[in-house]
């Protein structure tokens, strides 16, 4: 019985060390390590976003754990909510975390998947809580991607050359901002020839 309990306790020892050496590798690639959001920073969230169109597309730059997320699909309950994250221990997390709140994978699902690789042009809203590097790659990218009125929500982070339309600061310990921006796409003028 003693080597039974010795096998199992090496071995939970060895997936824990595993687990954590996954997160390690995916923060050292990533640039940061996965910062579940706070409950404040996730009510200011809300709070900014205010009001969504019915059936509307959200999604998540870089989900982590998931948190964010699942509080977006409980507040929009019209509105699907795609998180999309790198890192596998969060993503699997955030997963865990969909199915024990019981949430239909057609309101609420995880991808794994490169956030600047994805899609971004049926999103209504994109709320992203990244590290200043990843803003600075991902502001183009939206700009490219997402379709005219595109509502963009950063927590921490500000995009560093777009003018937020409101800039919102927590009452948590780190006077987290939050800063809210509408994408307006650059009108197209007709080409001027001459003869």
């Amino acid at each position: 019985m003693h080597g039974l309990y010795e096998i199992v306790s090496w071995s939970l020892a060895g997936i824990v060390l595993l687990l954590l050496l996954l997160i390690v590798y995916a923060s050292v690639r990533n640039g940061i390590s996965p910062m579940p959001t706070s409950r404040p920073v996730r009510r200011m969230v809300m709070r900014e976003i205010g009001r969504l169109p019915n059936r509307g597309h959200i999604v998540e730059a870089g989900s982590g754990f998931g948190t964010l997320a699942l509080n977006l699909t409980r507040r929009f309950p019209l509105c699907k909510v795609t998180g999309v994250e790198n890192s596998l221990i969060p993503l699997l997390s955030s997963r865990l975390l969909a199915s024990a709140n019981r949430m239909p994978r057609s309101r609420l699902s995880f991808r794994r998947g490169d956030l600047f690789a994805y899609e971004y042009e049926n999103a209504d809203l994109v709320v992203c809580y990244l590290h200043p590097a990843a803003m600075r790659r991902l502001g183009p990218i939206l700009r490219e991607r997402v379709a005219d009125g595109t509502r963009v929500v950063s927590v921490f982070f500000a995009f560093d050359d777009w003018e937020p339309d409101t800039i919102a600061v927590c009452g948590d310990l780190y006077r987290t901002k939050v800063y809210t921006y509408t994408v307006r796409l650059p009108l197209e003028h007709p080409v001027d020839i001459r003869v």
